[in-house]
C-alpha cells in the first residue's frame, strides 16, 4: 500500500496593525469574500450567501484569519479558499452550532481551515450539516469540539476527500467526535487523516452505507479516545486500505472498529473490511480486537495486517 501523506496546511498571519501612514494602502486590500460568478466582493459571509440566495454560486475566500460564520438556508454553494490552507476560520459560530451551518440544497467546501470552535453544549463544529449533499475536499479541522456534525437526511450523501481532522472530540458531560454523521444516505471518506483525538470516536456514522478507504487513523497522541470507526446503527459498504494505530490514553480500547453496538437499524450484511493495517502504538501492551460486531449478520472480513495484541474479529 502506498503511504498516505496528508496535505500540508500553511497558516498565514492576516491581522496586522498598520500605522496611520499606511491606512490608505490598507484600503486597497481585497475584502474577504468574492462571488466568482460576478466578481463582486463582500465584507461578510452572510452578505455573499444572501446574494446567491436560492441559486448556485461559488464563494472565494481570501487568505487570512477570519472570525466569521454563516447560515445557508437555500441554494447550492461552494466555499473555496483562493489558496488552499491559507483561509482560516477561527472560532466564529452561528446559532451556537458551527462556522458553516448548512441547510440548503447542497454545499462544497474546498481548501479551508476551521479551528478553535467551541459552544456551551460542547458540539461546536467547523460544519453543521442539517440537510442536503456535502463535499469536503483538501480542508483541515483542528482544535475544536467537533469537525463535522450532521443531522439526518437519508436522501443525501456526504463525501470527504484529502482532508485532516486533528485535536477534536471530547467526553465531558456528553461525547463529541472528530466527525459525527447522522442517518444520511451514504458517507464516503477517502485519502484523509485523523489524529490526536481528544475524546469520542474519530469517525462515528449512522449512515446506511459507508466507504472509508485509503485514510490514516493515528491515535498515538490521542487522549481519552474511543473507537477509530463506530457504526452504531450498522452499515453496509467497505472499510479498506486504511492505516490504524491505537494509542495509550484510551477511554475505550476494546476494538478499533465497532459494528452496530447501539442498534441494528441498517443491515450490515456484506460489510467488507479488508486490506487494512492495524497496530498498537509502541510501548503499549494490551490485547484487543480489530472488529467487534454486534449486528448478528455476517460481514466480509478479508485479509488485514494486524500487529501484536490484535485479534481480527469478535462477535458480540
Amino acid at each position: 500500500m502506498q503511504k498516505f501523506r496528508p496535505a500540508l496546511f500553511v497558516a498565514l498571519i492576516a491581522s496586522v496593525t498598520l500605522p496611520l501612514a499606511a491606512q490608505n494602502r490598507s484600503q486597497d486590500r481585497p475584502m474577504p469574500y468574492r462571488l466568482a460568478e460576478t466578481g463582486q466582493s463582500f465584507g461578510s459571509l452572510a452578505e455573499v450567501v444572501a446574494r446567491i440566495g436560492g441559486g448556485n454560486g461559488t464563494i472565494e475566500v481570501q487568505p487570512g484569519t477570519w472570525r466569521d460564520c454563516v447560515v445557508q438556508e437555500e441554494g447550492s454553494i461552494t466555499f473555496r479558499a483562493i489558496t488552499p490552507g491559507t483561509a482560516i476560520f477561527d472560532g466564529g459560530v452561528c446559532e451556537d452550532k458551527a462556522t458553516l451551518v448548512l441547510r440548503g440544497r447542497g454545499a462544497r467546501v474546498e481548501g479551508l481551515v476551521f479551528q478553535n470552535i467551541k459552544v456551551p453544549d460542547e458540539n461546536g463544529a467547523g460544519i453543521r450539516l442539517e440537510q442536503g449533499d456535502l463535499t469536503v475536499v483538501n480542508s483541515l479541522f483542528r482544535d475544536s469540539q467537533q469537525g463535522i456534525l450532521t443531522a439526518d437526511d437519508t436522501g443525501s450523501r456526504i463525501i470527504i476527500d484529502k482532508s485532516s481532522f486533528s485535536g477534536l472530540g471530547l467526553c465531558d458531560s456528553d461525547c463529541a467526535h472528530s466527525i459525527y454523521i447522522g442517518n444520511y444516505g451514504a458517507l464516503t471518506v477517502t485519502r484523509s487523516r485523523f489524529e490526536r483525538g481528544q475524546g469520542g470516536h474519530y469517525v462515528k456514522s449512522r449512515s446506511a452505507r459507508v466507504s472509508i478507504t485509503d485514510s490514516s487513523f493515528d491515535d498515538s497522541n490521542g487522549n481519552g479516545t474511543n473507537y477509530m470507526i463506530d457504526l452504531p446503527a450498522g452499515a453496509s459498504g467497505e472499510i479498506a486500505r486504511n492505516v490504524f494505530v491505537q494509542g495509550k490514553n484510551k477511554e475505550n480500547w476494546s476494538a478499533f472498529i465497532a459494528v452496530a453496538p447501539e442498534n441494528r437499524q441498517h443491515s450490515s450484511a456484506g460489510l467488507q473490511v479488508h486490506s487494512n493495517s492495524a497496530t498498537i502504538a509502541p510501548g503499549v501492551s494490551r490485547n484487543t480486537w480489530f472488529v467487534a460486531n454486534w449486528s448478528r449478520e455476517q460481514i466480509q472480513l478479508g485479509e488485514n495486517r494486524l500487529g501484536k495484541g490484535l485479534t481480527a474479529y469478535q462477535q458480540r
